[in-house]
């Protein structure tokens, strides 16, 4: 685990019971902000193909999560970011993120990708933030006026 202001961090994998706890309330408010475009997007958010994720944890408490999974050789893509109501605007998705792309460089990948929705405020502004650029729309995201796209080369 790795220490940060009484935030630890903690790599695992999708089995975590924390992590898939997490998951539940970020679907849920998926399911709120997606809204009709909702079951679109949910077939692209299935854990079973992730094997890197990063809980942090505040007192003992599971608070946010965050993954990569392999997109192709070079790359890894960027899921099921999530961080609790209550602990949100204190830095800990900028920390996980960070992480995330340490894990990703030790596994000697070269860049990471991600989509969020266009409603997700907070999202856009944590990957803008932390250098990652808008790209064209990737994959199953290219011609989804909801989606955004980003990279960031590492």
């Amino acid at each position: 685990m790795i220490e940060k202001t009484m935030i630890k961090l903690l790599r695992t994998d999708a089995n975590n019971l924390d992590f898939k706890d997490l998951i539940i309330l970020l679907d849920a408010g998926l399911a709120i902000s997606d809204g009709k475009n909702h079951q679109f997007y949910t077939q692209f958010n299935k854990t079973d193909q992730i094997n890197y994720v990063i809980i942090a944890y505040q007192n003992s408490k599971a608070v946010a999560c965050g993954a990569i999974k392999k997109y192709d050789e070079n790359t890894m893509e960027v899921k099921r970011m999530f961080t609790s109501t209550q602990s949100r605007k204190k830095g800990i998705a900028g920390m996980i993120l960070s992480e995330l792309q340490n894990w990703a460089i030790e596994m000697d990948y070269t860049r990471l990708i991600l989509e969020t929705g266009i409603r997700q405020k907070e999202a856009i502004s944590l990957y803008t933030k932390t250098n990652f650029i808008l790209v064209p729309n990737y994959g199953q995201y290219a011609g989804i006026e909801t989606s955004l796209c980003f990279e960031k080369r590492l």
